[in-house]
């Protein structure tokens, strides 16, 4: 791993801090002194980040001190758990696919996006050969992540990475599985910045500590980051050639298969659909065409796809819900970040893009609902899936 370079462009993102007192200093009638707060209290003189400075100093071979030194200079980011702490229960709000799309496929992106293909038309045929994987796929990941290079965010990653690493949320519901999980990219992120010999208050991304154009997270720059460009050093901030190549790398190393589609239009037969047990996978592709068509529905130009599908559920806000047959290459997107409609706006920018550089008629994922059986008159049958 060679020198990382810092980002150029600025993300202008809330600060705020807050104080916390201990329950017990707030229900005494006499008063006490307070309880001093771990948020208040730097990481360089915290017994949970010191130990945890002892352990991956021995693990990686690296000197206690400089170890400790890095976290000495980590600052607990106020804004950090508030922005991944999950939205209360009680909200009404239905997901809309249709404003999930329009929030990244717009004329900003697509006309960046134009111009970003334009000037890297070269580097991205050249991740097509050797990956597999089409550029539109590519510009659509550059084009959602970050527009292009224009918002890659300007938090210290070192100050992100520990805040979660050690004051992770507790009300989320998964708050010890993700603590550790930042507390392995704190890890990464530390080792890749001592190889580097770059100070790690320099790298800036987002508050998750993602960076670079594509918005790389450190174990994902440590594993899959590659030189593109050949100038003997990985820079996902500056270099298109390195974003490109490493996330074209990313794919192939998640199971990107070339030339497969991404998804096949459905169609429903009503007399056999069973969608509980079409959904039941979420995302995850586990029905062969011949199953699924078994099961209700037919991926149209589908049915000889030799590996496996899943049916997509998007919603549409109080609308009925659209289907799409998604494939591995689906699948693959969702790899980058878990989500379907994330898929999507990734495929359909890119699609959008390529349109526009062609003057054709962008190739978006085609989506239908489940249609209404045709009832006879003052019959009032639901749809009910077949078991």
């Amino acid at each position: 791993m060679k020198r990382l370079l810092s980002p150029l462009l600025l993300l202008a993102l809330v600060t705020g801090c807050a104080a916390h007192r201990s329950a017990d200093a707030q229900n005494s009638s006499a008063k006490p002194a307070q309880k001093r707060s771990t948020h208040t209290t730097p990481y360089g003189q915290r017994a949970d980040a010191q130990q945890w400075a002892a352990d991956i100093a021995q693990r990686h071979q690296l000197e206690l001190a400089w170890v400790r030194k890095q976290l000495a200079q980590a600052r607990f980011l106020p804004q950090v758990p508030r922005l991944m702490t999950p939205a209360p229960k009680t909200t009404t709000t239905a997901r809309d696919w249709g404003n999930y799309r329009s929030r990244f496929i717009d004329p900003i992106r697509i006309r960046a996006g134009v111009k970003f293909w334009n000037d890297n038309a070269v580097t991205l045929e050249r991740a097509q050969a050797m990956y597999g994987v089409p550029p539109e796929m590519v510009v659509g990941i550059i084009g959602v992540e970050t527009i292009y290079g224009q918002n890659m965010g300007n938090l210290r990653v070192l100050d992100c990475l520990a805040t979660l690493a050690f004051d992770f949320p507790q009300a989320h519901p998964k708050a010890a599985e993700r603590q550790r999980y930042f507390q392995g990219e704190l890890e990464h992120f530390l080792v890749m910045m001592h190889q580097a010999g770059t100070p790690t208050t320099q790298p800036r991304g987002s508050y998750a500590g993602a960076m670079g154009l594509g918005q790389f997270m450190p174990s994902s720059w440590s594993k899959w980051a590659v030189d593109f460009d050949g100038d003997g050093r990985i820079d996902l901030f500056h270099s298109a050639a390195d974003a490109i190549g490493s996330v074209a790398n990313y794919f192939k190393a998640h199971g990107w298969v070339s030339g497969q589609p991404v998804w096949y239009a459905p169609a429903f037969n009503l007399e056999a659909l069973d969608l509980p047990t079409l959904l039941a996978p979420d995302i995850r592709p586990t029905f062969s065409a011949s199953q699924m068509a078994q099961l209700g529905v037919v991926p149209q130009d589908g049915m000889q796809h030799a590996g496996p599908l899943a049916l997509v559920e998007l919603r549409n806000g109080d609308d009925a819900p659209s289907y799409t047959v998604g494939t591995q290459n689906f699948y693959t997107i969702t790899r980058y970040n878990w989500s379907s409609y994330y898929a999507l706006a990734v495929n359909d920018l890119g699609q959008e893009v390529a349109a526009a550089r062609t003057g054709t008629v962008p190739q978006v994922v085609q989506l239908s609902v489940v249609p209404t059986p045709e009832l006879a008159p003052g019959e009032a049958q639901p749809l009910t899936p077949a078991r």
